[in-house]
């Protein structure tokens, strides 16, 4: 590296005005780069606040093409289906995640119709269908790994066949990723692809999320016997590594800018297409400040996704997808 000394170099005078603080931009936020996540719940007619997520409501079915309809006007590529199951359809087995006419899939055929180039993610876990807010099995207090995967693994081919393109296993079960890809492989769904939760770690920024599925006041226990611990980095890369090897098509990190250093790490040891989740508890916190005054709303939400881009990510789950893309359009 040329080292010169001031006054030779001057810095500053790449920042002196916009055009050229723009020509020497190494990172921009694109709409391509937003993936909106979305809750789906039961009833007709439904649009439901989410407390702790000021902006973000759950949407029926029959709501569902108005409530997506923004997102594709404004060219975002990709939205992330997450379901409300009813408590009464709830169970130890979380068996309603195998119906092929759940919520997942009801939204996904309704979405895919509609939109039919809109891509569609569907998350594969049983937390929104267990009545103990696990993401699997459950026998004396103890997660079962392999049971757990055989139901994720036909979990996932009904959402294929609902019309999900991507298959997003958020359970973090070992095994998970190559018996899923086996499955989609066997029923000529060669071309579904698995973005993987290859880093998830047990954080305390899920809580506005669980409430909005209604999870929350079920969970007993934690889910650290699953999820990784906030105190371990090279154990994330021994995890990406492993759902590349299995049959990942991409890979995500999951919370977002609390592990920021994680995604860096791991686009730089593997060049995968590599994404993050800004989850609910880091919306809620922003949101939190920005409408008691604390932050300016607009530079905050996009200083924050420029964030994930200079971490090296290629798209980003943000609920403020549909207002980022506004924003890049201005």
């Amino acid at each position: 590296m040329i080292h010169t000394s001031f006054p030779t170099t001057r810095l500053r005078r790449n920042r002196h005005d916009d055009f050229t603080r723009r020509m020497v931009a190494e990172n921009r936020l694109h709409v391509d780069d937003l993936i909106w996540p979305i809750f789906v719940c039961e009833g007709h007619n439904q649009r439901q606040a989410v407390d702790a997520m000021p902006g973000v409501e759950r949407a029926s079915v029959d709501r569902l093409i108005q409530h997506v309809q923004p997102a594709v006007d404004l060219g975002i590529p990709a939205v992330a289906i997450f379901p409300v199951t009813p408590m009464a359809l709830r169970d130890e087995k979380g068996t309603e995640a195998l119906n092929p006419d759940n919520l997942m899939c009801q939204a996904a055929r309704t979405l895919k119709s509609a939109f039919p180039q809109l891509g569609l993610i569907g998350d594969v876990a049983l937390d929104p269908y267990t009545n103990h807010g696990h993401d699997g099995l459950v026998q004396d207090g103890k997660i079962l790994n392999d049971d757990t995967v055989q139901i994720l693994c036909q979990q996932a081919l009904n959402q294929a066949r609902a019309g999900i393109d991507i298959i997003a296993p958020s359970d973090m079960m070992d095994g998970r990723v190559h018996a899923i890809r086996t499955m989609l492989d066997q029923h000529d769904f060669t071309e579904t692809r698995i973005m993987a939760y290859a880093a998830k770690y047990a954080s305390a920024f899920y809580g506005p999320f669980r409430d909005a599925l209604g999870s929350d006041a079920l969970l007993s226990g934690d889910k650290g016997t699953y999820q990784m611990s906030a105190s371990n980095s090279d154990e994330a890369l021994r995890e990406v590594a492993h759902d590349i090897a299995e049959g990942a098509d991409m890979v995500m990190v999951k919370p977002g800018m609390p592990y920021l250093d994680i995604i860096r790490r791991v686009r730089d040891e593997f060049s995968m297409p590599t994404f993050a989740y800004q989850v609910s508890g880091e919306y809620a916190m922003m949101m939190a400040a920005i409408q008691n005054g604390w932050l300016d709303r607009e530079k905050t939400i996009m200083e924050s996704l420029m964030a994930f881009k200079r971490a090296g990510c290629n798209g980003i789950l943000t609920y403020f997808a549909l207002e980022a893309a506004q924003l890049l359009k201005k």
